[in-house]
């Protein structure tokens, strides 16, 4: 299992308003039947049901309703359309996303924290959220993987936190930006998934400590504009490819998501780096 990503109900607000509008266009061919040609009107005015509700005719409304009765199929005709265009936009990214890693892995790491062999041709990018559980789980797996193949392997940490539905998730990630500013990425973030069940205020201030971080300077960074524009760019990178749930992998030109098998990982290694 893996968690969903809990903010998704603008995304599905996006999926009905463009359903409702192909509903509308294939509705059309039910007007010049019907000869009800206020339905486009009514329809829209669904956005807007307060004011909507005091214009209808009921004789009207019930005729409209009759429609969609006898012609329920635009309904699902016009959400299998639209299914189908997503699925073509997210392989569409997924697919130039894949051939960036292969040709502009500059473009791919950006300002993201890498770790491993800096020119290597395996790119292990990861999506994560340091309070996902599962995220914790393929940690040890990924720790275990970097151990063996770190001269094989460059990796990178791309910043996906599900804060609808894990509270500390955004702050721990602003916390471990943070510390990638005094160069203290990855020995935050190990700490980060190693005691996740004390993410807390107290917590972030007492690992930049322990870590002689520059409390200042830490405070001032993970509060800052270019924290929340760094994770906000991830976060809509990982949008963009579909993504929707943590953790979530790309190895070059194979995606995988979970807590995963050191085995299972080193499998895909093996076959990315014959292909």
């Amino acid at each position: 299992m893996k968690y969903l990503k809990g903010n998704s109900l603008m995304n599905q607000f996006r999926f009905w308003a463009i359903a409702l509008t192909n509903f509308l266009a294939i509705a059309k061919k039910i007007l010049k039947l019907t000869g009800l040609l206020l339905l486009c009107a009514i329809v829209l005015s669904w956005s807007r049901p307060a004011q909507a509700a005091s214009r209808l005719n009921p004789q009207l409304e019930e005729q409209v309703l009759q429609v969609i009765r006898a012609h329920p199929e635009v309904i699902i005709e016009s959400v299998q359309a639209y299914q189908q265009q997503v699925q073509q936009q997210l392989q569409q990214a997924q697919q130039a996303f894949v051939q960036q890693i292969k040709t502009n892995t500059k473009a791919v790491i950006g300002e993201s924290p890498t770790t491993g062999k800096a020119n290597s041709t395996v790119l292990l990018v990861e999506f994560s959220d340091f309070q996902c559980p599962f995220c914790a789980q393929a940690h040890e797996t990924v720790q275990q993987f970097m151990a063996k193949h770190q001269d094989e392997v460059n990796l990178v940490y791309k910043h996906y936190p599900l804060s609808s539905i894990h509270s500390q998730s955004l702050s721990a990630a602003k916390a471990a930006w943070a510390a990638s500013q005094q160069g203290k990425f990855w020995e935050y973030h190990d700490a980060l998934f190693t005691q996740q069940d004390q993410l807390s205020e107290p917590f972030y201030i007492a690992t930049a400590k322990a870590l002689n971080l520059d409390i200042e300077q830490f405070n001032s960074d993970r509060n800052s504009a270019a924290a929340e524009a760094a994770i906000q760019n991830d976060i809509q990178l990982a949008e963009n490819l579909g993504i929707g749930g943590t953790p979530f992998f790309v190895m070059n030109g194979e995606t995988f998501t979970g807590a995963i098998q050191l085995a299972e990982m080193e499998k895909i290694l093996e076959r990315v780096t014959e292909s």
